[in-house]
């Protein structure tokens, strides 16, 4: 096999769709068979089921050499005359009558709505859970000097990401169970999850400062610092393709509000921006923030470029990633 493991992990898109389709054709296969013996009957099956429902009692399932071959060679008789082969006489109405009764009657109809797909743990950290958790714990900013620490302890890709995927977990938990905001971040992974040993010292370190209060905060930090670690890894320095833009962002992103807008815009960028859109970046950006209830720095009112279009957006944020790397190592 050289095909990819994603074929086998049933998806909406990409290579899991495979998988997703043989689920479908499956489903629709047990349905006519469903259909065939309704007619056959001349009954009609009301009985129906979600796949998320199913269990091994409502599918159509059988093994050929334990099921269908004693089953078959139960109802077959055998009769041999002298000088010639041995005669088999099959009882086909008995046959049929026991693979209706024991394989098909009872059987219900799946429908095909609903049909349970895999989905990465960071495809359900969206805003639906990310608005959960702030009903669940009051969320505050972090402190300036506490952005500027964490990102220097967190020194690899790696680390950013194990970093990234302990909060996540943490998230999970607490968007459904609530917690104590002025917990820290350190003992409820310690304590209540129980993650202690799964988890790298110096990560623990690093989170446990915080709590979770932070926890938005930080995821929000956190998945910023792995796209940008992505960016440089990759060497990707795709810029906007203008220089009148350059200039405009460049003049927005030396303000102070710059740092906080780049997280939110890259926010907006992985849990929003669907595809290419041609109203504006700063109006769409603007009414996603105030959604969330932030208050909009004046620097965004004042200084962030009108001109640009959200279908510029990902190359916006690349080039205001490349001004900020570039302002660090002054």
């Amino acid at each position: 096999m050289t095909s990819d493991f994603q074929v086998l992990l049933p998806r909406r898109q990409g290579p899991g769709l495979c998988s997703t389709a043989l689920v479908s054709y499956l489903i629709a296969l047990q349905n006519e068979l469903v259909y065939c013996v309704d007619k056959h009957l001349g009954e009609e099956t009301s009985f129906k089921v979600s796949p998320a429902d199913l269990t091994d009692l409502h599918v159509i399932q059988y093994d050929l050499e334990r099921d269908l071959l004693p089953l078959i060679l139960s109802n077959c008789q055998y009769s041999m005359k002298q000088g010639k082969e041995t005669l088999h006489e099959y009882d086909l109405a008995k046959i049929q009558q026991q693979i209706l009764s024991r394989f098909l009657q009872g059987r219900p109809i799946i429908t095909l709505n609903g049909i349970p797909t895999l989905v990465n743990r960071h495809d359900r950290i969206h805003e639906i859970i990310l608005k959960d958790m702030r009903g669940k714990i009051g969320q505050v900013p972090l402190p300036s000097q506490a952005l500027s620490t964490l990102v220097g302890e967190l020194k690899s890709y790696n680390e950013v990401c194990e970093a990234l995927s302990t909060v996540e977990v943490a998230l999970g938990f607490l968007a459904v169970t609530g917690g104590e905001p002025h917990m820290q971040l350190g003992s409820y992974l310690e304590e209540v999850l129980q993650m202690g040993d799964q988890t790298a010292p110096h990560i623990l370190t690093a989170l446990g400062r915080y709590y979770l209060k932070h926890c938005l905060a930080l995821w929000q930090l956190l998945t910023s610092l792995k796209s940008e670690n992505m960016l440089w890894l990759k060497r990707v320095r795709h810029l906007l393709k203008f220089l009148e833009e350059h200039r405009l962002l460049t003049g927005f992103f030396n303000k102070s509000s710059a740092d906080s807008i780049l997280l939110e815009m890259h926010e907006f960028l992985i849990l929003v921006l669907k595809g290419p859109r041609y109203s504006l970046l700063k109006c769409t950006l603007v009414a996603y923030m105030e959604r969330k209830n932030l208050d909009i720095p004046p620097d965004v009112e004042e200084f962030f470029p009108e001109e640009i279009n959200l279908s510029q957006y990902i190359e916006a944020w690349k080039f205001a990633v490349a001004l900020k790397r570039e302002r660090s190592q002054r």
